[in-house]
């Protein structure tokens, strides 16, 4: 052992061993790359794989449950199609923006298109009947012949917009949950893209989150998170979250995201922008609404606060004044 150490030792063998060395680690440097495997190719395909095999399964999902539930569902939206058809209310009463203004209030499908539109041709006629059974059963109000059939014909009036007027409270509802709920969704989407999240997986756990606090918003990201998976073009599904919401802040960060993603920008600088401008907003928001108090608190105050203060000082004064008469 000792020999074998003190030749090892020798300065020609010390260089023939590190000559070898150093031409096994050019061999191995060199051949490195043609023997190490694709791994993120193999990555790529196992997600692309799982994808489809998902994608299929959801499918099969779907057709078996409207196989269970097709023959319910087309009873219950018999009676409303018909109607429809019959009448042809569609080109008589639908708008353009009508199937917007539905997926804004939440409804979506047809069905809440056909109950709208037959609402909107039953409810004048409910209107005008309940307007004149008031009037000429209940209480006239002293009105002549030509003021209550102009009353009547208000009632129809009425009738005829209470739908739009329903519609529009479930939309004015919806935003002010998701405009409530937007910054803290931005600072929760700003977190995960930060730690690596992909923006599909950032969106669904986000909305994962963001339920508690606003049901309609972890509605529409869900939405936009389905609609990423399966669309060709990830710009249609955030403009669609934009057209959803109805809400122009949504539509600049849904903007901002596409510039970013076309021109290869960071996200997190784009939603750290974003989120901070919406907390301001917010916070302008509350102050607007702490500043309009004293002027709502006036006239509540003279009328319930002010005879009870009069009553509580003035009252002790009044007892002993006619005690002493």
């Amino acid at each position: 052992m000792y020999e074998i150490m003190q030749m090892a030792m020798e300065p020609r063998n010390v260089l023939v061993i590190l000559t070898a060395v150093a031409a096994f680690a050019t061999v191995l440097t060199l051949t490195g790359p043609l023997l190490t495997n694709d791994k993120l190719g193999s990555r790529m395909k196992y997600v692309a794989d799982e994808r489809e095999r998902l994608k299929v399964q959801r499918l099969q999902d779907l057709a078996e449950e409207k196989a269970r539930t097709g023959n319910i569902r087309h009873n219950q939206k018999t009676g409303m199609a018909q109607i429809v058809k019959m009448f042809n209310l569609r080109k008589a009463l639908e708008t353009e923006d009508l199937a917007l203004k539905m997926k804004m209030a939440g409804l979506r499908g047809s069905s809440p298109i056909m109950v709208f539109l037959v609402m909107r041709c039953v409810l004048p006629f409910v209107g005008m009947g309940l307007t004149a059974f008031y009037m000429f059963f209940i209480n006239d109000f002293g009105l002549e012949g030509m003021l209550k059939f102009s009353a009547i014909l208000g009632g129809g009036y009425l009738g005829f917009y209470l739908p739009n007027i329903f519609i529009s409270n479930l939309i004015q509802k919806r935003q002010a949950s998701i405009r409530q709920a937007f910054p803290d969704a931005l600072d929760l989407l700003l977190i995960c893209v930060q730690a690596g999240m992909s923006i599909e997986a950032a969106f669904r756990k986000v909305a994962v989150e963001i339920g508690g606090q606003s049901s309609e918003l972890a509605e529409e990201l869900t939405l936009t998170t389905a609609e990423m998976s399966y669309l060709q073009n990830r710009r249609q599904a955030l403009e669609n979250l934009g057209l959803r919401t109805g809400l122009p802040g949504v539509r600049s960060v849904t903007t901002s995201l596409i510039q970013a993603e076309k021109y290869g920008t960071a996200l997190g600088v784009a939603l750290r922008a974003m989120a901070e401008e919406f907390r301001d907003e917010r916070m302008n928001e509350a102050e607007k609404k702490a500043a309009a108090l004293p002027p709502k608190l006036t006239v509540p105050m003279i009328v319930f606060f002010l005879p009870v203060l009069f009553a509580v000082i003035l009252g002790p004064a009044i007892i002993q004044v006619m005690s002493i008469q």
